[in-house]
C-alpha cells in the first residue's frame, strides 16, 4: 500500500541528461573525520578546556565537510553523515522525556551499549532533528534526506519499565515520531527515512511495525517521501506483508548476501519503490562500476526503472572514509551509465537477470 511513489520525481536533478532516472541516495551514517572523534573525546574529558561550544562548532564543520563530500560524489539526495550522532538509539533517547540511562550493558564480546530504560510516559518535548536538518539544508545544494530511528527499534533496544508491552511502547513512540516529522515537514523536509534494524532480528513483529508506520504517516502530506530501511535478515518473513505498509520506498540490504533473496520480492508483485543496496558496507573492497551496474540490474527483476532507488546496503560509518567515498562515487557513475543504457534500449527489461556470484 504505497503512499505516492510519484513523489520521487521531485528529486530528479534539473537538466538531468537521460529520460530514465534512478534516484541515488545513502542510508545515513558516514565515517567521521578523525579530528571530530578527537573533539568528542576532548569534550568528555573533565580536565580539558574544550567546551560544548567548541564541540558544537566542530560538529557544524564536520557536517559541512561530509555534506559537501556527498554532493561531490554526485548523489541526488544527501545527508550530513549523522556527524552529531554516536549511536542510533541513544541519540533519540536522550531527547525523549521518559527515558533514563543507568550505564552500559555488555552486548557481545567486549562491546558495550548504553541501553536506556523507559521509566515514565514518553513525551515529545522539543524537536529532535529540525536544527540539524535546517543547518544541512543551508549547506547543501541538493535535497536532504532525514534518517530517523524507528519506534519499534527504539522500543526493542530499550528496557521497558513503564508500558504494559513493548508494542504499547512502540505505538507511543510512533506518535512522537509523527510529531517530529510534522516539525521537519514544516521546516521544508521532503524525504524521511525510518530505520528499523530491529525488525530484521524479530520479523514476526511485522504487524507491530505496520501499525507504527500508520501512526507515523498520519496527516503527513503525500508529497513527502517516506522510506523504510530494514537491515539484512530473512525478508521472506516480512514479505508480502510489507506491501501493506504505508511507505513510498522499502530499502533492503541484499548486496552483502549476494542477492540470494532478491526473488523473495518478485511474487506477489512488489508494491512500493525499491531502494536497493548495490555496494557492500561490510567490506573495504571498492566495487567497480561494472560490478555495481550488474547489482543495479538485480533490482530490475523486482521493479521497473522508475521505481528503483540506488543506495549502499546500509550506513557506511565503519568503512575507511576514502573507501566510503569511492563506493558512493562508483555507485553514482554506475547508476548514470545504466540510465543511459536504458534510454538506448541496451537493457532488455524482460530478459532474466543472472544471479550474482
Amino acid at each position: 500500500m504505497s503512499r505516492d511513489a510519484e513523489n520521487r520525481e521531485q528529486f530528479r536533478p534539473e537538466g538531468h541528461d537521460t529520460e530514465h532516472f534512478l534516484l541515488t541516495t545513502v542510508v545515513g551514517s558516514y565515517p567521521k573525520p578523525k579530528w571530530l572523534n578527537r573533539a568528542n573525546d576532548l569534550a568528555e574529558d573533565p580536565d580539558s578546556k574544550f567546551t560544548q561550544e567548541h564541540l558544537h562548532e566542530a560538529h557544524d564543520d564536520a557536517c559541512r565537510v561530509i555534506t559537501n563530500e556527498h554532493e561531490r560524489s554526485g548523489l541526488d539526495t544527501v545527508v550530513d553523515g549523522e556527524m552529531r550522532r554516536e549511536e542510533m538509539v541513544e541519540y533519540f533517547a536522550h531527547r525523549i522525556p521518559g527515558y533514563e540511562f543507568n550505564g552500559p550493558v555488555k552486548v557481545w564480546g567486549h562491546n558495550y551499549f548504553d541501553k536506556p530504560s523507559v521509566v515514565g510516559e514518553v513525551e515529545y518535548d522539543e524537536p529532535w532533528l529540525v536544527d540539524e536538518f535546517e543547518f544541512t539544508s543551508e549547506v547543501a545544494s541538493k535535497p536532504v534526506k532525514v534518517p530517523i530511528t524507528g519506534p519499534y527499534t527504539l522500543a526493542s533496544w530499550s528496557f521497558n519499565e513503564r508500558y504494559d508491552s513493548e508494542a504499547d511502547l512502540a505505538y507511543a513512540l510512533a506518535d512522537l515520531v509523527n510529531e517530529e516529522i510534522e516539525q521537519l515537514v514544516e521546516a521544508g523536509a521532503t524525504y524521511i527515512q525510518i530505520d528499523e534494524p530491529a525488525l530484521a532480528t524479530t520479523p514476526d513483529d511485522h504487524a507491530i511495525v505496520g501499525e507504527c508506520l500508520e501512526r507515523i504517516v498520519a496527516g503527513i502530506p503525500d508529497e513527502v517521501r517516506i522510506g523504510l530501511h530494514v537491515c539484512y535478515g530473512d525478508y521472506s518473513r516480512i514479505y508480502p506483508e510489507l506491501n501493506d505498509y504505508p511507505i513510498d520506498e522499502f530499502d533492503v540490504e541484499l548486496c552483502n548476501g549476494g542477492y540470494e533473496q532478491i526473488d523473495v520480492f518478485t511474487d506477489p508483485e512488489f508494491e512500493p519503490d525499491l531502494a536497493l543496496g548495490v555496494v557492500d558496507v561490510h567490506t573495504a573492497d571498492v566495487e567497480s562500476v561494472e560490478e555495481i551496474k550488474e547489482n543495479i540490474k538485480q533490482g530490475l527483476k523486482v521493479v521497473p526503472p522508475e521505481k528503483l532507488t540506488v543506495s549502499p546496503d546500509c550506513g557506511v560509518k565503519l568503512l575507511p572514509r576514502e573507501v566510503a567515498y569511492q563506493k558512493m562515487e562508483n555507485m553514482v557513475t554506475a547508476a548514470r551509465e545504466v540510465e543511459a543504457e536504458l534510454d538506448a534500449g541496451e537493457i532488455d527489461l524482460d530478459a532474466p537477470v543472472p544471479q550474482a556470484d
